[in-house]
């Protein structure tokens, strides 16, 4: 869960709640808003607020598929801040998402 309180009573992470939200979708196309909320620690609504943004941005694409949505990852988009925008979204998601690790989430074998 994001914003735990650190050692210094600091709550800060090193990735956006955008990153969060994105991360989660990533990973699961098909994971519903509520579950993305609880995972990232915010509202649904600030999730459904932060999925717009991605929309809007070229981040994201939503489809409906029976009574559920479906969300694309455009992977080439640039990360948005001068700093990484040499990078794109794709990029960051490998790293985070990395297959060749084990997912610490997953359930043992």
């Amino acid at each position: 869960m994001v914003g735990r309180t650190m050692g210094s009573g600091l709550e800060w992470t090193f990735l956006s709640n955008h990153a969060h939200v994105l991360l989660c979708i990533a990973k699961e196309p098909e994971v519903r808003l509520r579950e993305v909320a609880h995972r990232v620690g915010i509202t649904e609504r600030a999730v459904q607020r932060i999925v717009a943004d991605l929309e809007e941005g070229g981040y994201l694409s939503r489809s409906r598929e029976g009574r559920r949505n479906r969300y694309a990852v455009h992977l080439d988009r640039p990360l948005r801040h001068s700093v990484e925008s040499h990078r794109e979204v794709g990029v960051l998601l490998s790293l985070i998402l990395r297959p060749d690790q084990p997912d610490p989430e997953a359930p043992e074998r």
